[in-house]
């Protein structure tokens, strides 16, 4: 009998994923079950694919050949160091995810609770597929099963049709990107259709492409994967879909999905074409510092907190996908030690972003159940009335402003770092293009602190804007509990990056042959040497910790005599209210200016006599004006045009089917 292996374990947690989608319909009229037996299983299994992925990172890789698929096409199995982080991941975020949603959805009646639980579960089973499929056949059915349970998910509310555009534009992004991705795979394949086992991976790693070729594969990818992540300017069905999904799912979506896109960029550039030239990180890193910068000025000017937070992914996303192309220059160029530490703040900061975007989106789902509202307008003071969810949010927004010493500031730092430790290239205009685009890095990170503090203090500071929020209530304790796991890990990530970085190593030697220098300091965590860069952060959260003690104890027992209380100076307005705070269209309103060549803003002034104005602003996305609405509009026509040949009479039908058939025969057979 066969020796069991990781992957076979990896695949029993897919099939277990596949069983609970099948339990779920079965339990169409006992929500109870549903919520208390069908989702804690989930959250067993993804537990699990945490744990196999991170015994696979120590592990050799392993493979196996399935019984199923076509005739000559079964699916091939892999599973390695690269599949094995991006498991940990899907494992960590969906744990997390889970222990929430049983909260989120108690209120759900069973039926629409147990579709929901199907496609849950089989998102679940298509991204644990992605990761692990071995051959373009496999890998293109589990994507699309990935794409068609989260469309459903996102369309959980289809009654509503701006749910129902949302997933429809989703859908419609998808299956072009996977067309590019069949493109790639077929470029791949080599030009024997003879050999039918051409299509698995390991026959892809022997085809050696020409430059010209090779490079119509990566471009084909970057598309296809770069419309899944959200890379402009395909990123318009991400701040539409995830705004209209479910919390719990936006925050899959987000913390997961897209790293599916990374992963796969990750495997076709530097595993199956392999020796990329410099040109093609050229194009990515410019690619993802326009991503990174057009994110974050929309998530500054947006009112509504989901969609904040779905242009701060696209942001985040770029900032990964500018990882990868220096990654391809430094590679390119033969910097290995400066390629792997690109690598691994690419990784680093999907893990990242996986654990505070989960936190954000899961934390405004309670905020979403408290008080029935998503317009940050509307808001205000909930620290008052939910304070777990506040101050576990506190650590997320903080986390995702990279500020020390949580894990985002370990993944830019070190991002930065590459970028201020890169010696002279070959190429000459990549050394002019570097510095420039460490300045862009640092602006984004600037701006994205700024939109932090605007989600934050808009949301959870202040007074309430509206009366009816005294009535707002505390998360329940599944969410909580959820909320308390993801922040947990944001803190874990950042107080130790030294031995965070030590287990990613096998995922940089694998694709890199190259890794970090490991010096065995636990305490510190240096990019290259410690003479150049050095962080530490336990030292940084002690010195932090004991001058805030300092200062509080010393204010409260040293200078508390000589204190003086006064009412605050209110600029001649005795009774403040919450109509004086800044509101998320205020705050928003500097970025509009300075950035206003990025879109096109429509503003509702009310009349200066009127005792109560209300101000809107509309910020829209040029990039969807001037791409998408021509497109748009030219199918419509052509539409239009199509439907005139659909008269309802019987003997137009019969004309073309006659026209048709003269055309056969005259033009095929001859």
């Amino acid at each position: 009998m066969p020796e069991t292996t990781l992957l076979d374990w990896a695949w029993a947690v897919v099939l277990y994923w596949l069983g609970l989608a099948a339990a779920s319909l079965a339990l169409q009229t006992q929500a109870g079950l549903t919520r208390w037996v069908v989702f804690p299983l989930g959250i067993l299994g993804a537990a699990a694919m945490a744990v196999l992925g991170a015994l696979a990172l120590a592990s050799p890789p392993t493979q196996f050949i399935l019984p199923i698929g076509l005739p000559e096409l079964p699916f091939h199995l892999r599973l390695d160091a690269l599949s094995g982080f991006f498991l940990i991941l899907l494992g960590v975020a969906s744990s997390g995810v889970g222990i929430y949603a049983i909260g989120y959805f108690r209120h759900m009646a069973a039926g629409p609770l147990a579709v929901l639980s199907l496609w849950y579960h089989l998102f679940l089973a298509g991204m644990a597929l992605v990761l692990l499929a071995d051959d373009a056949y496999a890998f293109m059915v589990a994507w699309e099963l990935m794409a068609l349970a989260s469309y459903f998910l996102v369309t959980t509310d289809h009654k509503i049709p701006d749910i129902r555009r949302a997933g429809f534009l989703y859908l419609l992004i998808a299956h072009v990107g996977a067309v590019a991705l069949l493109l790639a795979f077929g470029v791949l394949h080599g030009s024997d259709p003879a050999r039918m086992a051409a299509y698995s991976f390991d026959a892809m790693r022997e085809n050696t492409l020409n430059p010209a070729w090779a490079s119509v594969t990566f471009l084909l990818a970057l598309f296809g994967f770069g419309a899944k992540a959200g890379l402009v300017p395909l990123h318009v069905w991400l701040p539409e879909a995830h705004p209209a999904a479910p919390s719990p799912v936006s925050a899959l979506m987000s913390g997961v999905m897209l790293k599916t896109a990374i992963y796969g960029l990750l495997r076709v550039s530097l595993d199956l074409i392999g020796a990329p030239p410099a040109w093609w990180g050229t194009v990515a890193l410019s690619l993802g510092l326009v991503t990174a910068l057009y994110g974050v000025i929309f998530a500054a000017v947006q009112s509504d907190m989901k969609r904040l937070l779905a242009w701060s992914s696209i942001e985040n996303i770029g900032f990964i996908i500018a990882a990868f192309g220096l990654t391809l220059i430094f590679h390119a160029d033969g910097k290995g030690a400066l390629a792997a530490l690109t690598l691994t703040a690419l990784l680093y900061h999907a893990l990242n972003h996986a654990l505070f975007k989960s936190l954000l989106f899961v934390g405004t789902g309670s905020v979403l159940h408290a008080t029935g509202e998503r317009r940050m307008g509307r808001l205000g003071g909930l620290i008052r009335f939910m304070p777990w969810t506040a101050w576990l949010m506190l650590l997320g927004a903080l986390a995702i402003a990279g500020l020390p010493p949580l894990n985002g500031f370990v993944s830019e730092w070190l991002l930065l770092q590459a970028f201020l430790l890169t010696p002279g290239l070959t190429q000459p205009y990549l050394n002019m293009a570097i510095p420039v685009a460490a300045a862009v890095v640092v602006l984004a990170a600037a701006l994205a602190a700024y939109v932090m503090v605007k989600f934050y203090g808009v949301i959870f500071l202040g007074q309430p804007r509206d009366p009816e929020l005294n009535e707002a209530h505390e998360a329940g304790w599944p969410e909580r509990l959820s909320m308390l796991g993801l922040a947990a890990g944001c803190v874990v990530l950042g107080l130790v990056p030294s031995q965070m970085i030590g287990w990613l190593n096998p995922v940089v030697e694998a694709l890199l042959q190259q890794t970090l220098p490991n010096d065995g300091n636990w305490l510190m965590v240096a990019p290259l040497s410690a003479q150049r860069a050095s962080y530490a952060p336990l030292v940084f959260l002690a010195v932090v910790s004991a001058i805030t003690l300092l200062v509080f104890f010393g204010v409260k027992y040293v200078y508390h005599g000589r204190v003086r209380r006064a009412a605050p100076w209110d600029c001649g307005y005795p009774e403040l209210d919450a109509r004086m705070q800044d509101s998320a269209e205020g705050f928003g309103q500097p970025i509009r200016l300075i950035f206003s060549a990025f879109m096109r803003v429509e503003r509702i002034t009310p009349d200066p006599f009127d005792r109560q104005p209300q101000y809107r602003g509309d910020s829209r996305d040029k990039v969807w004006l001037w791409l998408y609405q021509p497109i748009a509009a030219a199918a419509a026509w052509l539409s239009a045009q199509a439907s005139r040949l659909q008269h309802g009479r019987i003997q137009w039908y019969l004309i073309y089917s006659f026209a048709t058939l003269i055309f056969l025969l005259v033009f095929v057979t001859r």
